[in-house]
């Protein structure tokens, strides 16, 4: 991209990231935030689309018989910290930075993606087909965003979906799978041997969790970790011995195996009732040798697998997670972006795509 051209594109990404900024837009209450967007895209001369929450675009050649490459990112936030010490929805530049909530996490790869959409907006001659689609309830996982949107939308044959990774490649993801295992005993008078104690024997399963280790352990993602969060009785008296404890397990779960492996292998171990809350957030994962690894490696990119999970998990074909910021950023106190970062990501992407499509 010229310098000149750059500037200008730079720069309009930047004040509509300030005007992301200053917009509540918690998950669920995206709808102002979807109103700037959309009405951006027109006054770029683009037509928008948009379900719900969701805005989305075609680029202004798109033809049916060319595979389509989808640019996503998120507008929603998580709710401010108690730490803030800036007010979250004041745009603020200063040193190099942008603070405000959602800055980071993930309004600068949101704006430099759809930068990058406008770039090659009017270009006839593309072998893909790019659509852009900013979307809702990431931070939730919620069933109104990418997942509900999807079904509305071409098949993809890859994309790239935008979040702070400082513009290296996440070409991996763990899976989240949350478990509420529920131990049941029998209930009596703590001041006399009677009853059956469910907290006393949920803790040689708590025991299990915390000291078993699966086999298969991934180069890019490691092992699969089991945490224990939470733990809760049905009790408010102390003199009561409780009839069931409930405890929650965080499993991140690595590429080598599916859920169900997983709750196979738990099930063999302990006795209590598991019940998955979802099986949506599964782990996924692009070969190095496709495209736009290939030519991202091409530009000094590298390549990790990424601990959190995005929704990236919800498509159906190869993603690569990448974005301007850091995500070590992202649900902090004064959230901020450097500018810098995000004109470098518009001009990285730009690259990248120029190689794939």
């Amino acid at each position: 991209m010229n310098k000149q051209l750059q500037h200008t594109v730079t720069n309009a990404s930047i004040d509509l990231l300030k005007k992301l900024i200053s917009i509540p837009s918690f998950s669920k209450e995206e709808g102002n935030t979807a109103a700037i967007i959309e009405q951006f895209l027109q006054a770029n001369n683009v037509t928008a689309n948009r379900y719900l929450n969701n805005v989305w675009a075609k680029n202004k050649y798109f033809d049916e018989s060319k595979p389509n490459l989808l640019l996503n990112s998120h507008h929603d936030t998580v709710k401010p910290n108690k730490a803030y010490t800036l007010d979250p929805f004041s745009p603020i530049e200063k040193e190099g930075k942008i603070f405000g909530l959602g800055s980071n996490d993930a309004g600068g790869s949101l704006v430099a993606l759809m930068a990058v959409f406008l770039y090659f907006y009017e270009v006839a001659d593309l072998q893909f087909n790019l659509i852009f689609a900013a979307t809702a309830e990431e931070e939730i996982s919620g069933k109104n965003g990418i997942e509900i949107l999807l079904p509305q939308l071409p098949k993809f044959e890859c994309g790239i979906v935008g979040e702070p990774t400082q513009m290296q490649m996440a070409i991996a993801e763990r899976g989240l799978l949350v478990l509420d295992i529920i131990t049941t005993g029998k209930a009596g008078h703590a001041a006399r041997e009677e009853g059956e104690n469910a907290l006393y024997k949920a803790l040689p399963e708590i025991e299990w969790f915390r000291n078993y280790r699966f086999e298969k352990i991934s180069p890019l993602l490691g092992e699969v970790k089991m945490t224990v969060t939470v733990i809760d009785t049905e009790n408010k008296a102390h003199n009561v011995i409780p009839s069931q404890c409930c405890f929650v397990v965080d499993v991140r779960v690595n590429e080598l195996y599916t859920f169900e492996e997983i709750l196979a292998t738990i099930q063999t171990h302990i006795k209590s009732e598991t019940i998955p809350r979802s099986l949506r957030m599964r782990s996924t994962a692009i070969a190095v040798e496709h495209p736009l690894v290939k030519a991202g490696l091409t530009l000094g990119r590298t390549y990790y697998g990424s601990p959190t999970t995005s929704d990236k998990a919800f498509m159906p074909f190869p993603t690569l997670k990448m974005g301007p910021g850091d995500s070590a950023r992202s649900h902090t106190a004064d959230e901020y972006i450097y500018m810098e970062e995000i004109k470098t990501g518009i001009d990285l992407y730009i690259q990248l795509l120029m190689q794939v499509i």
